[in-house]
């Protein structure tokens, strides 16, 4: 009899599947990694069962313990499953932007789960990381194997899916691409594979509202490159050990739109009935691809996950309408704005207004009047943006102390203004303006950095 000891039994060979559709026009060979084959349906199985048994191994946990762990859910899933035959609880804490399907599959299979908000640091205490630490220290006989920062992570990849690829083509493989999240995948497959042939060229895929890009590129952890952003599995806020800059040659940025709609087209066009994350990793390694790929090239893109998770997102014309991204779309989004603005201005673009920190206020008003805005963000010297300044802000300041006036703006700035995606809607962008935060900020994509106001936002409602 052919058999299986249990479900964990069946992790890892998943199959390369040639894309077809999507890739017209690019040279090379293009295949998938698909890793929905996994039980959980991610690839987060190979981890889960690494973690634990090295867990055990070192002694961390004991029989009857409890793993804890935060995820965005498919590592949860790994970790559910891998519990099961080896009688784990399992608690996991996940941001309050993931999926309800996810929740609802975590808590199918018996696991305890935590929602916490997403738009907090991720040292407050309410953050999904931190709550998980939390819980760890306060139950008896617990695990936090930590994804993040677990080498483990990196292992099991450099163990099974680095190896599998290798010998699924043969050697032939020239390119590897994967989204960038805790960094365990693309670091641990990538060191397996440029091991074996160190020209393999690894390319990381990003999310607009992340660090990794820039960090890699200018070693510079920069605090305004963080905003809200709805793709689930990929990016950060901070730098998990398990990222290892220097085994991912390149990184390409994704927006949340750019993302969906691939996905949607994974499922129409090639059968593929992926997650949010998938869409992300196809999009950005076929738009390097255009550049770079040759006839003889053979490049592997990692579909980490399955589409089930995402059947109230991603599949939901209704949810990708009012988020806009169909054409046939209910609110206008942070791209429309910043194209009405660079329309109304004289040079075809617009420009930043920006107050140096060391300006005194009286001419960081004179500032103000003269270009007729009521808010602009402040700099430090080398011009990254440190602050805020609102007239609002000035004047309540003046009443109090008219001397303020000959003070540096550094005195009187609030804290910088949000960053947002370019495809936030309407409606994300008007909750995110409030008293403590009176104008957003977005990138475009040529890198240059625009204000959004409630005046746009009225602006873009009644156009």
């Amino acid at each position: 009899m052919n058999y299986y000891n249990s479900i964990v039994d069946t992790i890892g060979n998943t199959p390369l599947v040639k894309l077809n559709k999507v890739t017209k026009g690019i040279r090379g060979t293009v295949l998938a990694k698909v890793e929905y084959f996994n039980p959980g349906n991610s690839v987060k199985d190979r981890i889960a069962v690494r973690m634990i048994d090295d867990a055990e191994a070192a002694g961390l946990i004991k029989p009857g313990g409890t793993i804890i762990e935060g995820t965005s859910g498919n590592t949860g899933m790994g970790l559910a499953l891998a519990a099961i035959g080896k009688g784990y609880k399992c608690i996991f804490t996940m941001a309050d932007k993931q999926s309800q399907e996810k929740i609802d599959i975590l808590r199918a299979v018996g696991a305890e789960v935590v929602v916490c908000p997403t738009n907090v640091t991720p040292d407050d205490p309410r953050s999904y990381y931190s709550v998980a630490q939390r819980l760890a220290r306060e139950i008896p006989n617990s695990l936090y194997p930590n994804q993040y920062d677990n080498m483990s992570n990196t292992a099991a990849h450099y163990a099974t899916t680095g190896p599998e690829i290798w010998r699924d083509t043969d050697g032939l493989i020239t390119h590897f691409a994967a989204g960038v999240g805790t960094g365990g995948t693309i670091c641990g497959t990538s060191k397996f594979l440029k091991e074996q042939n160190p020209g393999v060229i690894s390319v990381g895929i990003d999310t607009y509202g992340s660090v990794f890009k820039k960090y890699k590129e200018t070693g510079v952890f920069d605090e305004g490159e963080i905003y809200p952003y709805l793709t689930e599995g990929i990016g950060e806020d901070i730098l998990p050990k398990n990222v290892d800059f220097s085994l991912i040659d390149h990184f390409v940025k994704v927006t949340d739109k750019d993302a969906a709609i691939m996905t949607r087209r994974l499922a129409r066009e090639e059968g593929l009935f992926v997650g949010w994350s998938c869409g992300s990793a196809t999009h950005g390694a076929l738009e390097w691809a255009k550049e770079h790929l040759q006839e003889e090239d053979v490049m592997i893109i990692l579909l980490p996950d399955h589409g089930t998770r995402y059947l109230g997102k991603v599949y939901n014309d209704t949810w990708m309408k009012d988020h806009g991204f169909l054409e046939s779309r209910q609110f206008a989004t942070a791209r429309d704005i910043v194209r009405s603005q660079n329309g109304r201005a004289t040079n075809g673009a617009s420009s930043l207004t920006t107050v140096e920190k060391g300006m005194t206020v009286s001419k960081a008003i004179q500032l103000l009047n003269q270009q007729g805005i009521s808010q602009m963000p402040v700099t430090d010297a080398t011009g990254h943006i440190v602050g805020s300044l609102t007239d609002s802000t000035i004047l309540s300041r003046l009443i109090d102390d008219p001397s303020v006036k000959d003070q540096a703006v550094e005195t009187v700035m609030d804290k910088p203004f949000k960053f947002v995606g370019l495809d936030n809607t309407l409606d994300v962008l008007s909750s995110l303006i409030d008293r403590d935060n009176k104008a957003l900020l977005v990138r475009d994509e040529h890198d240059h950095i625009h204000v959004i106001t409630q005046a746009d936002l009225l602006a873009a409602v009644t156009a």
